[in-house]
């Protein structure tokens, strides 16, 4: 990837670059809410979007299948009108599943993940009889750490086995609280040389699912110069992005507001200083998304 040193651009809301995009996706977990609360600023941008612009597709890391989420966005009170598709890391990880079923996999990851797996055939054992391993996360997520892991995943990357990982994010952020995710457990194993799978963003498969999905929507094509991607996390929502060739607006206050904000508001500097770190360009920062 060619870094774009093009400078990065600080509008007040949403409503100053609405006008170049026909189509957003954004990400939901430290964008629209925190997991305890939904962001009204946030809300209320994308449902301007939605009916002046065109589709906002969320496009979410969430491990599940996207029908098995939304009932937590209406649960938290995000508005219907704020969304016109919702895709998944869960969705586009059904696809790798399915390809290795029946296995048997090794499951990590919370009784709440069980959707992921449903009509798919596979089969579930132990780390030493696995063929596979399927991940989603910490299976306790509150209290364990990727450290916890460690011995059993040792045991199945020097049995070569694959990890097929359901939610790239490292971490993401639950109230006032950062927790580990799926990621953070896929990046151990890849320390060990384990070989890691995954659909989510960064990667492409999740990418050609919104697209396509927008496409749907607008019934027609759609230009990539058309299209603003919305996320907090930098190794996810910003480099998943710039490798698909499509606009980023940062959000700060999420995952990495200690390194961008400095008496609770966004630090320019900072955050040119913080994404040119990570090697990264996103044509657009905010504190947070608003109208």
């Amino acid at each position: 990837m060619t870094l774009n040193m093009t400078k990065l651009s600080l509008p007040a809301g949403l409503f100053e670059i609405a006008d170049r995009y026909d189509a957003l996706l954004c990400d939901v977990w430290g964008v629209i809410h925190n997991g305890r609360e939904v962001f009204p600023e946030a809300d209320a941008a994308l449902q301007q979007f939605a009916a002046h612009h065109g589709p906002v597709v969320l496009i979410s890391n969430a491990p599940r299948p996207s029908a098995d989420v939304q009932p937590q966005l209406d649960a938290l009170g995000v508005s219907r009108k704020a969304w016109s598709a919702f895709v998944s890391s869960g969705d586009a990880t059904r696809v790798l599943l399915a390809e290795h079923a029946p296995g048997p996999a090794w499951k990590i990851g919370p009784d709440r993940d069980w959707p992921l797996y449903a009509g798919l055939g596979v089969e579930f054992t132990t780390p030493e009889a696995a063929r596979f391993i399927a991940c989603t996360g910490p299976t306790d997520d509150e209290l364990e750490t990727p450290e916890d892991y460690r011995d059993r995943l040792a045991l199945c990357a020097r049995r070569g086995l694959t990890m097929i990982c359901a939610n790239p994010d490292r971490v993401v952020q639950r109230g006032d609280k950062l927790i580990y995710c799926g990621g953070a457990l896929a990046d151990l194993y890849a320390g060990m040389d384990g070989p890691v799978l995954m659909a989510g963003k960064p990667h492409a498969a999740i990418y050609d699912m919104a697209l396509a999905e927008a496409e749907r929507l607008l019934g027609r094509p759609l230009a990539r110069e058309r299209v603003l991607c919305i996320g907090d996390g930098l190794a996810t929502d910003v480099k998943g992005a710039a490798d698909q060739g499509l606009d980023c607006l940062f959000i700060a206050n999420g995952i990495h507001g200690a390194e961008a904000i400095r008496d609770g508001c966004l630090d320019p500097a900072l955050t040119a200083g913080l994404l040119a770190r990570e090697r990264l360009h996103a044509a657009y920062a905010m504190l947070e998304l608003r109208a």
